[in-house]
C-alpha cells in the first residue's frame, strides 16, 4: 500500500497565514495538516486561510484535525476557515453538520458538495412535534 502525499505550503503575512494543502489527507499525513496548524499558532499566527484546492481526498481523519485546530485556534483568539474543500470532505462536514465551524457559513446553510444547486435554509427543528423518548430504560432508582 502506498503511503499517501501530502505537500504544505505557508505564506505568511503578519498576523495571518495562508496554508495551501496539496495532495492527500488520510490517517498517515493527518498529524502533519495539525502539526503545521500548530505551529501557526506557535508562530503568533491568528488568522489561517486553508485553500484546499490541489487536495484529491480528505477523510475523517482530516476533518478531526481541522477541527481539533479550529479549536485552538479559537482559544487563542484568532480564526480558522477552510477554502475550496474537495468533494469528500465536502461530504464529510455536511454529514457531520459542522460546516459552519470551518467553512465560516451560517448555522443553517447546507453546502453543495456535488456543485448542485444550493439548498433551501434548513427549517429550525420543531421538538414539540416530536414524541417523548426515555433516557434511560430498564428500572432505574
Amino acid at each position: 500500500m502506498p503511503l499517501s502525499q501530502l505537500t504544505v505550503h505557508r505564506h505568511d503575512q503578519r498576523k495571518q497565514a495562508l496554508i495551501t494543502l496539496s495532495g492527500e489527507i488520510d490517517l498517515e499525513s493527518a498529524p502533519l495538516v495539525l502539526e503545521s496548524l500548530e505551529r501557526c499558532l506557535r508562530d503568533g499566527i491568528r488568522t489561517i486561510d486553508i485553500d484546499l484546492t490541489p487536495v484529491t481526498f480528505c477523510d475523517c481523519s482530516g476533518l478531526n484535525a481541522f477541527l481539533h485546530a479550529a479549536q485552538q485556534t479559537t482559544v487563542a483568539g484568532g480564526t480558522l476557515r477552510l477554502h475550496h474543500p474537495p468533494t469528500t470532505l465536502a461530504r464529510i462536514l455536511d454529514l457531520a453538520d459542522c460546516g459552519f465551524l470551518l467553512l465560516g457559513l451560517p448555522f443553517d446553510h447546507v453546502p453543495c458538495p456535488l456543485g448542485d444547486t444550493p439548498a433551501a435554509p434548513r427549517p429550525a427543528p420543531s421538538h414539540r412535534s416530536l414524541p417523548p423518548v426515555p433516557v434511560l430504560s430498564g428500572d432505574v432508582r
